[in-house]
C-alpha cells in the first residue's frame, strides 16, 4: 500500500515528505516523479499509482515542503501564483538535492529513473546533469530546459512538449535542445497543451498522454528496467 515517508536532503539536512508506492508483483526498477508547481495533487498521485501498477517502486517528493509543508494547490490563478513563488523561493539546488535523496533511497534495489512535469520537467534536466546514479530521465513541458540545454547529461533523456502549449514555443525549444544535444529525442504532441499528462484536464489528449507514457516506459526498459 502507498504511504507517506520522510527523506533527508544532504544539502541542508532538511526532512521532507514523499509519497511512496511499492508494486505488488515483480519490481521493474525505482522511479522518482517530480511534481508541477501545484504540489502532490490528484494528478500526481494518479500518475504515481499508474507507474506502481506497471511494476515500479515510486517516490514522489513534496518539493515545496521548505516553503509550506504538504502544499497542494488548485489549478487556478491563485494556485499558479503561489506555486510559482514557491518554485522561485526553493532555488535550483534544493530540488536536485531532494531528488538525490530519493535516488539514494531506491538505488540499492536496481536502476532508478526519473520523470518530471512542468516545474519538475526542468528539475529532471538538472538532475540528469548532476546525479550520476540516474539511469534515465524524462522531461515533460519543462519551461526552463531551453535555458540550460547546453549542460552535459549523465544519463539518457527524452523531452515531451505540447504543440498547443501557450507557455512554451515547442518548435523553438526543440531546436535549442537538439542543437545542444542531437542525441536527445524531443517529441511534440500535436493535440496537447501544457500539462497534458493530467488526464481530464482541458489541455490533455488521452492518446498523446498514453503515447508519451509508452515512450517513457520504452526508455526505461532500454536503460535497464526489468521486463
Amino acid at each position: 500500500m502507498p504511504e507517506m515517508t520522510k527523506l533527508t536532503s544532504a544539502i541542508d539536512g532538511f526532512e521532507f515528505d514523499a509519497w511512496h508506492g511499492v508494486p505488488t508483483g515483480p519490481r521493474k526498477g525505482g522511479l522518482v516523479l517530480i511534481q508541477e508547481i501545484f504540489g502532490l495533487d490528484q494528478y500526481m498521485i494518479e500518475d504515481a499509482k499508474r507507474w506502481v501498477a506497471e511494476g515500479y517502486e515510486v517516490l514522489v517528493p513534496s518539493m515545496f515542503d521548505r516553503q509550506e509543508r504538504g502544499f497542494v494547490a488548485d489549478h487556478d490563478a491563485s494556485g499558479f501564483e503561489t506555486g510559482r513563488k514557491y518554485a522561485g523561493d526553493n532555488g535550483i539546488e534544493n530540488p536536485v538535492a531532494d531528488v538525490q535523496a530519493c535516488v539514494d533511497a531506491l538505488k540499492q534495489n536496481g536502476p532508478v529513473f526519473l520523470i518530471g512535469y512542468c516545474y519538475g520537467g526542468t528539475v529532471a534536466w538538472r538532475a540528469a546533469v548532476q546525479i550520476a546514479d540516474l539511469s534515465a530521465a524524462v522531461s515533460y513541458y519543462g519551461g526552463g530546459v531551453a535555458g540550460i540545454a547546453d549542460q552535459a547529461l549523465k544519463c539518457p533523456v527524452i523531452c515531451n512538449f505540447g504543440r498547443k502549449d501557450a507557455h512554451i514555443p515547442a518548435d523553438d525549444v526543440a531546436a535549442t535542445i537538439k542543437k545542444a544535444h542531437p542525441e536527445v529525442p524531443v517529441y511534440i504532441y500535436e493535440n496537447s497543451g501544457h500539462g497534458f499528462n493530467n488526464d481530464g484536464r482541458p489541455d490533455s489528449d488521452l492518446a498523446d498522454a498514453k503515447l508519451a507514457r509508452a515512450r517513457s516506459a520504452a526508455l526505461f526498459v532500454a536503460c535497464g528496467a526489468a521486463i
